[in-house]
């Protein structure tokens, strides 16, 4: 199984994982014109995400994404993983392991010296994976607030 950069041709396999990974975390996947605004914002002149898939034998098995943000406390950039998810089949192989091995080399490329993300309180197995991999947690809330719809 190999781990790349998500190609422009791997946009409707990617749409299915993202339905797949708001299923398994309960949320409500809405249709919003996601196929016509990713190509930008994955594969633009200056990328507003990064996302990369890990290729099963006849299916994609998982993507990751990140972003890059700034810290006003360190007062440094750092690499925000908007998502990590593996299909059910393909968990406890190691692919979590070196998706997370991917995004460190791309965060030092970056100049990066820290990776930032979130996941459910109830995403037991997530938590216990973070640990085994030396992340620490760090408790806070997470709000979001609907601003209308953009021009």
């Amino acid at each position: 199984m190999r781990i790349r950069r998500v190609q422009p041709a791997d946009l409707e396999a990617l749409l299915q994982l993202c339905r797949e990974h708001a299923a398994f975390e309960g949320a409500t996947y809405v249709e919003h014109g996601q196929r016509q605004a990713l190509p930008a914002a994955l594969f633009g002149a200056a990328p507003a995400l990064h996302g990369w898939v890990v290729e099963g034998d006849s299916e994609l098995a998982g993507y990751m994404t990140a972003t890059l943000d700034y810290a006003t406390w360190d007062a440094r950039r750092f690499v925000h993983m908007d998502c990590l998810y593996l299909r059910p089949a393909y968990r406890r192989a190691g692919l979590g392991r070196r998706f997370i091995e991917e995004l460190r080399r791309f965060a030092a490329a970056q100049g990066c010296a820290e990776i930032q993300w979130q996941t459910p309180a109830d995403n037991a197995d997530a938590i216990a994976f973070y640990r085994r991999i030396g992340a620490r947690g760090k408790a806070k809330q997470r709000f979001l607030l609907d601003v209308g719809t953009p021009a």
